[in-house]
C-alpha cells in the first residue's frame, strides 16, 4: 500500500494511487509512506525519486555501524521500532529515505505512532513544510514510546523487587523471568542507543537543512534519548543485582535442604552404629537379659540427644 502527502495550497492531501504521484512537483510532495509495497510501487517511487530503494532483508540485514549513510543528494537510515508482545519486545524495521525535502518511509507492519501523525499532517499543515519536519515527528513521537516501553520495564522491576523482599514464590521460574526482562531492557537499549546514532549522523550530514528550530528540535530528541538510556541503564543494573539476589537465595534454600539431611544423617549414625553392633551374630554385654532391648534402645535415644544438643551448643542448627 502506498500513502503520499502533497501540498495543495495551504493545505496537506493524501493520495494513494502510485501512477498519480508522478505528476505531483516535488516541491509540494512532502511524504511518501510505503507499508507492505508491491514491486511496481516500489518501481515508482524509486523512478520519483531517482534512487534505489533497499529490500526489507537488505534493511535487516544491514549492519548497526552503516544504519545511516548518504548517495548522491539521497539519505538512508534504518531503525527498528519496537513493540511489547506478551512477555517480549518485536523488532520491526522501519527505513527512511530523504530526498530534498521528500521523505519516505518503508515498513511491513502498520505502526500506530505513523497513522496518528498522518491525520496531524493534514489537520495542521503548517508544522509541516517539508519531508525532514516529518522526520523529526516520527522520531519524537517513537522516543516518547520509547520512553512508555522504558517506564513499563521499571515497573517490571519494581514490582519483582517487592516480590523479592517479600520472599514470594523465589523459585528458577521466577529467575527466568527476570532473565526475558533483562533482555527486554537489552533489546530497548540497543534500540534506543540506535536512534541515537541516527539522529547524531543526521544532525552532523550536509544534507541536513540548516534551519535551526529543525535542529533545535534534533538537539531535544538527543537530549531525550540520553536520559532514556541512563534511565535503562539504571533499570537493567537493577536486574542483575536482583538476578544475583535470587541466585543467592535459591542457594541459600538448597543448602538448608542440604544441612537438613546432613544432619539427620548425622543424628542417626551413633545410633545406626550401636544397632548394627547388636545385630551380629555373636555374644555381647547383656544380650541374654530380657531388658537389653529396652536398654539399647534408652541408650540409642541418649546418643541421638547427644549428637543434637553438640550441634545445638555449637550453633549449627
Amino acid at each position: 500500500m502506498i500513502k503520499y502527502f502533497y501540498r495543495n495550497g495551504s493545505s496537506i492531501l493524501l493520495g494513494q494511487s502510485e501512477t498519480e504521484f508522478a505528476s505531483i512537483s516535488k516541491n509540494d510532495l512532502l511524504w511518501i509512506d510505503l507499508l507492505q509495497p508491491t514491486g511496481d510501487q516500489k518501481r515508482a517511487v524509486e523512478a520519483y525519486l531517482g534512487t534505489e530503494i533497499q529490500s526489507r532483508a537488505e534493511a535487516a540485514e544491514i549492519e548497526s555501524s552503516s544504519r545511516f549513510f548518504e548517495e548522491g543528494n539521497a539519505i538512508f537510515a534504518n531503525t527498528n521500532f519496537l513493540s511489547p508482545a506478551d512477555d517480549e519486545m518485536l523488532m520491526d524495521p522501519v527505513s527512511f529515505i530523504l530526498v530534498g525535502g521528500i521523505l519516505t518511509t518503508i515498513r511491513e507492519i502498520p505502526l500506530r505512532s505513523l497513522d496518528t501523525l498522518q491525520l496531524k499532517i493534514q489537520a495542521l499543515p503548517d508544522q509541516f513544510p517539508d519531508g525532514f519536519t516529518v522526520f523529526v515527528a516520527i522520531m519524537d513521537r517513537r522516543v516518547d514510546l520509547d520512553a512508555d516501553l522504558v517506564e513499563l520495564i521499571s515497573k517490571d522491576v519494581t514490582k519483582f523487587s517487592k516480590r523479592i523482599n517479600q520472599k514470594e514464590d523465589i523459585n528458577e521460574e521466577f529467575l527466568l523471568d527476570i532473565n526475558q526482562l533483562q533482555q527486554n531492557a537489552m533489546n530497548l537499549r540497543e534500540n534506543i542507543v540506535d536512534k541515537q546514532r541516527l539522529v547524531s549522523n543526521l544532525l552532523k550530514s550536509k544534507l541536513c537543512p540548516k534551519d535551526l528550530d529543525l535542529r533545535s528540535d534534533l538537539s531535544i530528541i538527543l537530549q531525550d534519548i540520553s536520559s532514556l538510556i541512563n534511565h535503562i541503564n539504571f533499570a537493567f543494573e537493577r536486574l542483575e543485582y536482583m538476578q544475583d539476589t535470587v541466585v543467592g537465595i535459591i542457594n541459600l534454600d538448597q543448602n538448608k535442604i542440604m544441612k537438613t539431611f546432613t544432619f539427620v544423617s548425622l543424628l542417626l549414625m551413633p545410633a545406626t552404629l550401636v544397632a548394627s553392633f547388636y545385630g551380629m551374630n555373636v555374644p555381647l554385654p547383656f544380650a541374654d537379659k530380657w531388658w537389653s532391648w529396652l536398654g539399647v534402645l534408652i541408650f540409642m535415644l541418649l546418643l541421638v540427644l547427644a549428637v543434637w544438643y553438640f550441634f545445638k551448643r555449637r550453633k549449627m542448627l
